[in-house]
């Protein structure tokens, strides 16, 4: 039994990348997982991966994987997911806040007046859809007094990095999470955000050979994997002092190194604080 046999999940975007990751790590630990994205279809996206694939794998990780089509900018569908969780499992232990929209243009050079405004989708479906997915979240957890909400930032919260709307979408996030915190706290339920440095994802390494300067922007040679983070948050949803974290910001190397873990390859994932800068928010 792993130490997450019994207990529930939510991982969004998980079709692909970071979220993807997260959701096989969870898997390893026996949790069921919801695995959400947009993609359905095999190869019906430029990336590959799709819900079904990863729900796929998790099952083979020793989890239970359920595959749920959500588009997390359309609050009926975010809604009845979290209807159907709680119809088919009674309760709800872990929400990761992962989907974020990422427009073509986020890594593009050139200023903010020069790339379209509809690069707010970042804002949409990255901030917003953090808060939706939390509020439905909430409401399940708050009978049970426990769960973890974990909101996916990063060093962007405080460094600029690609684009005036990402770094305002990350900075947001982990203001969110803990506020969030401070409400949830007395009903035993833990909110926190996550700073997970540069991580070897289908676009990120797609990136890395077409987008100039990014290896040494966002110091590559530190990256992890994608299922790094998802370590992480095993470790603290297993923890039962994980309310002492509740309201800060952490970062995920940090972590790591405090519950004794690697990557997926048994390397020690750097802290990048000096290089790229520290949380502003400790627990509440």
């Amino acid at each position: 039994m792993g130490s997450l046999t019994g207990k529930v999940a939510v991982v969004t975007g998980a079709s692909r990348g970071i979220g993807r990751g997260i959701a096989l790590a969870l898997a390893e630990q026996g949790a069921t997982v919801y695995v959400t994205g947009r993609t359905v279809t095999a190869g019906s996206h430029p990336l590959p991966g799709s819900v079904g694939e990863t729900a796929i794998e998790v099952d083979r990780r020793g989890g239970k994987g359920i595959a749920v089509q959500v588009d997390h900018g359309q609050d009926d569908q975010v809604a009845a997911l979290f209807e159907q969780t709680a119809r088919e499992q009674g309760r709800l232990d872990i929400l990761v806040n992962n989907a974020i929209s990422i427009p073509a243009e986020l890594t593009q050079p050139g200023p903010f007046w020069d790339k379209p405004i509809s690069n707010w989708e970042m804002i949409d479906v990255g901030l917003r859809s953090n808060f939706v997915a939390a509020w439905h979240a909430a409401k399940i957890m708050l009978p049970q007094k426990s769960g973890l909400i974990v909101a996916l930032s990063g060093y962007v919260g405080v460094t600029y990095t690609y684009n005036v709307i990402f770094g305002t979408c990350k900075s947001a996030t982990d203001r969110m999470a803990r506020d969030m915190a401070i409400e949830l706290k007395p009903y035993g339920v833990a909110s926190l955000s996550l700073w997970q440095g540069f991580t070897y994802t289908e676009r990120a390494r797609q990136n890395l050979k077409t987008v100039a300067g990014m290896a040494s922007q966002l110091n590559s040679t530190a990256g992890s994997s994608v299922e790094f983070p998802g370590r992480v948050i095993a470790a603290l949803a297993a923890d039962p002092g994980v309310l002492k974290r509740t309201g800060g910001s952490f970062i995920s190397a940090e972590l790591a190194q405090e519950y004794g873990i690697t990557d997926i390859d048994g390397r020690t994932i750097p802290s990048l604080r000096a290089e790229r800068g520290s949380p502003i928010w400790s627990p509440v």
